[in-house]
Parts: C-alpha cells; structure tokens; sequence
C-alpha cells in the first residue's frame, strides 16, 4: 500500500519517482472505517447546544451543533464543536419526555448529557447521531443555576432590600411592565376598570417570554427609574405559559435589577406552583395579574373603610357636643325663667305689704304708693327685661363661643392630619434617600459599566404634580 503522504528525497539518494496519489473518496473511506472500528459503541458527552434546527413538520430531523468550552486558569478558552442529528422517529420519543422532565424543550445555551454515536460520511464529514437524553442532567444543572442566583442576592442584601421599602397607603399611580397584547395584562386592566376607584396606569411595554425578556424588562425599569416620583408601584405582570416561559425571570440580572429598585416591585406572572427568582426579591409576590389588581382593590377598599370609621366617630364627637351644648342651653333657660318668676313673686309680695300699709294712712299718702308701687313695677318689667336680654345675649355669646371653640377644634384636627400626612411624606422622603445613597454604594461594585447609565438615570425629571390625599 503506497504510503498516504509525500515523504522529502534523502539526501544523496537518486531521486525517486512521486508515490502515487489517492483519490479523495478512497482517503475519506479509509478514515471512516478507522472511525467505524474505532467507535463501533456508542457513548455519554456533556455538552452545551450552540445551534438547534428543530423539525418543521412531521417525518423531518432535529439538527444540532455541540460545543464543550470553558475557561482555563490562564484565562484561556478552549473549545471543541461537533454536529449532532436526532432523526425524525428517535426526536419524537425524546423531545416529549425531556420536555415532562425539565418543564422546558430542547433550545440553544442548555447543557445537555447525551447518548451518542460516532458517524463519518464521505460528504459531509463528522457528525454525531444521538440514541438517548439523560433530562436529569439538565434539571440539576439548572437548579445549580438558580442557586447560585439566590446565592449572589443574597450575599449582596438583595433579596430583602425590596421588602423593607414603603408602600403607598393607597396606591393608585402605577407603572405596569407587560406586553401590550397579552391576556394578563388584559384581565388586569378589566379588574381595575370594574371597581369603584379610580387609577392611573402606564404601561411599559416588554417582552415577556424569550431570551431577550430579561434585557426588555431591565430597559422598562431604567425608563422608569427617572420618573419614579410620579408613581406609587411598579407592577409586572404577564399571562400564563409553561415552565419554560418563567425561565427568563430567573435570571440574575433582572432579579438584581427587581431588588434595587427605589420603587415597591409587585409581580404577578402566571405561576400557579413555581417561584421565580424575581418573585424573591420583590416586594410582594403574587400568582396572577388579577391576583395583583385585587391586592391594589383590598388595599384601597380597606383605606375607604378606615376613613369611614373616623368620619363616623367624628360626626359622633360632633353630635354629642352640640347635645351637650343644647342641654346647657335648655338649662339656662329652666334657671332664668325660674329667677323671673322668683323676681316677680317677691315684688309681688312687697306690693301687697305696702298695699296694707297704705289702707291706713292718708289717701294722699296712698297716691304716693300708688306711684311708687307704679314705679316699681315698671322697673321690674325693665329688670326683668334687661335680665331676660341679658341672660340672652349670654346665651348667644355662648353658642358663639361654643361654634368658634368646634371650629378650632376640628382646624386643630385638620392640622394634625395636614401634619401627620406632611410627617409620612417626610418619612418616606428620608426612607428614599437613604434607600438611593445605599445603592449608590452599592451599585460601583455591582457593575462599573452601568454606573453611568444609573447616574443619567439620577438626572432632574419633571416636577411633580399635586397629589391630594385619597
């Protein structure tokens, strides 16, 4: 057999004739029976699925490209590639139950445990034929995944900081990131449509599902950012879907992003069993969009009752004092009634007296009663009069005085309402401020490259609008 390659003349040797050439086909043929007898068995690779053509229609193939990198200590990166195929009737049996097993189909970046078998075609080279998926291997390292990201949250206070932010006694300004097409996002807008109180939301569209989800929804949260001051919450929400769907709401930039943001974070997904890593750093997670609309309805429903309490036990305290004042009122009158009457039954009895004593003197003496008796009556008429007035002008000087002490008191109580509002809002001025220096202090070590895009994000908005108190 001639040799396979070209060997240089020796020297002092008479040159020989060139060995003879193999056609390619026949080389290509030889390697592919070394390979058959070599790799006769077939065998269990790692491997991470770079490409994936999945099949368009019954009866076609499942194309893959495997690839086998990491990074050495020197930094260093070293790669191996391979094609793989899982024919038409084989993908059919193993898609479903990897699918049943991982929650999640076959798709680009998984890292996979295949069977496989060694194939060499004289035209189109080496390829892997796959026998079998071992799902196990996927599901534990994507649980390793998530752990690692509760991890990293945790060792960076993240997954707590949400949780301690205030939220809005009665929050009805909210900025909503979903897709504008989705039912989620829909039923929620119809729940809050259908209740009694009024809301101002403003949508922030992003995707939702998808590799790209998680950079759309950081964008919708840098958007907000700046206008923060004219919202009470943020909300994401989404519809239902697979498990595969929720697998962009565990990666750990968005839940990063969701745990430091200024602004109370509710999520309502679509999840009815699983917890995505978002749903951890939150400030309050919950199942569904309507879940989420229904929390703002109670919140809201539960503020309402309490007012109509205290406007309730007002108007008691206002009712019993004006009782009491009626009473003290009706009480004046019984005692100056009575002091007339005494009044008048005692110059009654004086008259009488004198009448006696003028039946025996002179009649000119009697004349002269006559007129001091006269005199004296009119001038209890007077006294009784002018106490009668007096006793009135008291009584009108009290209700005054009773009306002018209520409307001190209830300006008093406006005032301390007007002061205890001014007190919260002071409060959670100081709670976002301290909330904005700890994450500048934070954020430098997090990522230096996004630091200019959060402090341009700090730039002065638009000054707020008047808010009354709901």
């Amino acid at each position: 057999m001639p040799p396979l390659f070209n060997r240089r003349p020796e020297p002092n040797l008479p040159p020989s004739r060139p060995p003879l050439a193999l056609p390619l086909a026949e080389l290509l043929l030889r390697v592919k029976q070394t390979l058959t007898d070599r790799f006769a068995d077939s065998y269990w690779v790692l491997a991470e699925i770079a490409e994936l053509t999945a099949p368009r229609h019954d009866g076609a193939h499942c194309y893959l490209t495997l690839t086998d990198q990491h990074r050495t200590g020197r930094g260093a990166e070293l790669k191996a590639q391979a094609r793989a195929t899982i024919w038409s009737q084989r993908y059919q049996a193993l898609a479903p139950a990897f699918y049943e097993a991982t929650g999640q189909e076959l798709q680009p970046g998984l890292k996979v445990m295949l069977r496989v078998q060694i194939k060499f075609h004289e035209q189109y080279g080496l390829s892997l034929d796959v026998l079998a998926l071992d799902p196990t291997y996927t599901v534990g390292d994507l649980a390793r995944q998530r752990l690692d990201t509760v991890r990293k949250l945790t060792a960076k206070g993240l997954l707590e900081r949400q949780k301690r932010l205030p939220l809005a006694i009665g929050p009805q300004r909210l900025a909503v990131i979903s897709s504008p097409t989705a039912a989620g996002f829909q039923d929620f807008m119809q729940q809050l449509s259908e209740s009694v109180y009024d809301f101002s939301v403003t949508l922030v569209p992003a995707l939702m599902q998808g590799t790209e989800a998680p950079a759309s929804i950081r964008a919708a949260l840098d958007h907000i950012r700046p206008q923060r001051r004219y919202f009470d919450a943020v909300v994401i929400i989404r519809g239902g879907g697979g498990k595969t769907d929720l697998l962009a709401f565990d990666d750990y930039g968005l839940a990063a992003a969701v745990g430091a943001f200024p602004l109370p974070v509710i999520t309502g997904i679509g999840h009815e069993r699983d917890e995505a890593v978002v749903d951890l750093t939150a400030h309050t997670a919950l199942k569904t969009p309507t879940a989420v609309a229904i929390f703002f309805l109670d919140r809201l429903a539960r503020l309402d009752a309490a007012f109509d309490g205290y406007a309730e036990r007002i108007q008691e305290l206002a009712f019993g004092q004006v009782q009491n004042a009626a009473d003290q009122l009706r009480r004046l009158a019984r005692h100056t009634q009575q002091a007339a009457q005494t009044q008048f039954a005692e110059q009654r009895t004086l008259l009488h007296q004198r009448i006696r004593q003028a039946a025996t003197v002179p009649r000119a003496q009697l004349r002269q009663q006559h007129r001091i008796l006269d005199r004296t009556r009119h001038s209890a008429q007077r006294a009784a009069q002018q106490a009668l007035a007096g006793q009135q002008r008291q009584l009108r000087t009290f209700g005054r005085a009773l009306a002018q002490r209520f409307r001190r008191h209830q300006q008093r109580r406006q005032l301390q309402l007007l002061r205890r509002r001014y007190q919260l809002q002071l409060a959670a001025e100081r709670l976002l401020h301290r909330a904005e220096l700890r994450l500048a202090q934070l954020w430098p070590a997090a990522q230096p490259e996004a630091l200019g895009g959060f402090l341009a994000g700090l730039t002065p908005a638009l000054p707020p609008s008047d808010a009354s108190f709901s």
